[in-house]
């Protein structure tokens, strides 16, 4: 296949440089920075530049070109009309650094996101500070141990997690420097409240958990669990990665937890492919308020006379948090363009958003009664997990699948069958997380597909199962790029184009 690089070197063709506006441009590049030979840049013309490009999108995938049940990472249409409003001019063409009296109607909308937020989750204070999820755990980790510290608890060292608790758990409280304590989950795939009344102590500085759980399956001794933890004087922290299961129908506050992080480029359908751009807010209860990042949008009254504004109205400003705050998190104040685009869809669904809930559970239990009732020879094939029998018959917006009997039958792994779901026009499930499931694929639809497309998408999950195993275990075969080794690719990482290297 032709690169835009086979075109390196052809004379007559593109465009080049202007020449330097300055003679002795040069000359203001220290010597140790400038280059020892021209870059190996290709020369095109301007229908091979555009059709590089094209065919570079052609080779993607993503939520407009296919179904993309990617479970957990929740992968959902955006609707055009964020991009819309995103868009415009007094919101992409102004600067963090611009003064207050320009950028009104962009903190307006920090402001009613942080309102919002701290209402559909039963919390007090939101930042719309941190830039990703994981940055919003720790961010929340942070204000818990401060919190302590302002207590005299220095002692409480330790965060307790569950096993199937997200991976970046674990290390945001690592990197504040906690030990973690795992507490297995119990027979029926749910917390073990036993497990977590021996894990706690004065020692117990938090619990991370998320409801409902990564095996798709809500925690309904939650409010025990929160009894448990803050009777021995810890904090409860929400991982809001599963929150658009549960908007509407109830909230973290209500279920007894002191902190939430909130991705809204899940939730509020923010598109992150590609590792991003993400925007992981945080929201606490009052006594944790005054150690969150610092500044967050703030407004006051302003009457006729007011200086600052032109009529009775409110004045939007950035507020110092105070002395006790864990500070800034990152250089600015959020992820402008994801915050815009989540009040955008906020705004226009507002109470209609437990539909978005209640559409995520039924088109999670369709999909998992389809996959799970199909024909009686390829129903002996699959086993829904943790273990026959133990999961729920209700699931909430993901569930999770264990093809370990397909391995046991025929040698075909979990992972041979996402690969071949490539082939069949669709981006692969989750794979092998969480990792106390067996060969696992963890699928997750979301409120924005079709009956349709569930029915297409069962149908073709038991095609797979009933294929040659030599053709999915080789998969996938109609894809740009074929079965990749994995290993060899993760220790010999290619990071640039062969021509640089020549």
């Amino acid at each position: 296949m032709s690169t835009i690089f086979d075109f390196n070197g052809s004379k007559g063709s593109g465009w080049s440089q202007p020449e330097p506006a300055l003679p002795n441009a040069i000359d203001s590049i220290p010597e140790q920075l400038r280059r020892r030979k021209l870059p190996a840049w290709p020369r095109a013309s301007e229908p091979e530049l555009v059709r590089h490009y094209t065919g570079l999108s052609q080779m993607n995938f993503g939520i407009d070109t296919g179904f993309y049940p990617l479970g957990s990472c929740t992968m959902k249409h955006n609707p055009r009309i964020n991009e819309k409003i995103v868009q415009l001019p007094g919101i992409d063409r102004i600067h963090p650094l611009q003064d207050e009296s320009q950028v009104q109607g962009l903190l307006a909308i920090y402001y009613e996101m942080q309102e919002m937020l701290g209402i559909c989750s039963g919390m007090d204070s939101v930042t719309l500070q941190p830039v990703a999820g994981a940055q919003g755990e720790f961010t929340a980790i942070r204000c818990i141990q401060e919190y302590h510290k302002s207590n005299g608890d220095e002692e409480r060292d330790k965060v307790i997690v569950p096993d199937s608790a997200h991976g970046t758990n674990p290390a945001s409280a690592s990197m504040c420097g906690y030990q973690i304590i795992e507490i297995p989950s119990g027979e029926d795939g749910r917390l073990d409240i036993e497990a977590l009344q021996a894990a706690v102590g004065k020692d117990t500085a938090a619990m991370m958990i998320t409801n409902p759980s990564t095996l798709g399956l809500f925690e309904t001794q939650i409010t025990e669990a929160a009894r448990i933890v803050h009777e021995a004087g810890g904090q409860m922290y929400y991982d809001g990665a599963n929150f658009n299961a549960i908007i509407g129908k109830t909230d973290p506050g209500r279920m007894g937890f002191d902190a939430v992080h909130y991705n809204l480029h899940k939730t509020f359908s923010q598109p992150h492919g590609g590792g991003g751009p993400g925007s992981g807010p945080i929201g606490v209860k009052n006594h944790l308020s005054s150690f969150l990042p610092t500044p967050i949008a703030s407004r006051r009254d302003i009457k006729k006379d007011d200086p600052k504004g032109v009529g009775d109205g409110h004045w939007y400003f950035w507020k110092e948090v105070g002395e006790k705050s864990i500070g800034k998190i990152q250089q600015w104040n959020g992820n402008a363009g994801a915050v815009v685009r989540a009040w955008a869809f906020y705004r226009r669904y507002g109470r209609d958003l437990v539909k978005m809930s209640e559409h995520a559970v039924l088109n999670s239990n369709y999909l998992r009664h389809r996959i799970m009732n199909p024909d009686p020879e390829a129903a002996e094939k699959i086993l829904c997990m943790p273990k026959e029998g133990a999961q729920s018959d209700l699931v909430m917006h993901e569930f999770t699948l264990s093809l370990s009997p397909v391995k046991d039958l025929n040698g075909v792994t979990g992972k041979d069958v996402a690969k071949r779901l490539l082939d069949y026009g669709y981006m692969s499930p989750t794979l092998y997380f969480p990792q106390i499931v067996p060969e696992c694929l963890m699928i997750e639809p979301t409120e924005t597909e079709s009956k349709e497309v569930l029915d297409k998408f069962a149908a073709d999950f038991h095609s797979v199962l009933s294929e040659d195993p030599e053709i999915v275990t080789t998969a996938p075969h109609s894809t740009p790029v074929k079965r990749v080794d994995e290993v060899w690719a993760a220790r010999n990482l290619v990071l640039r184009h062969p021509i640089e290297e020549k």
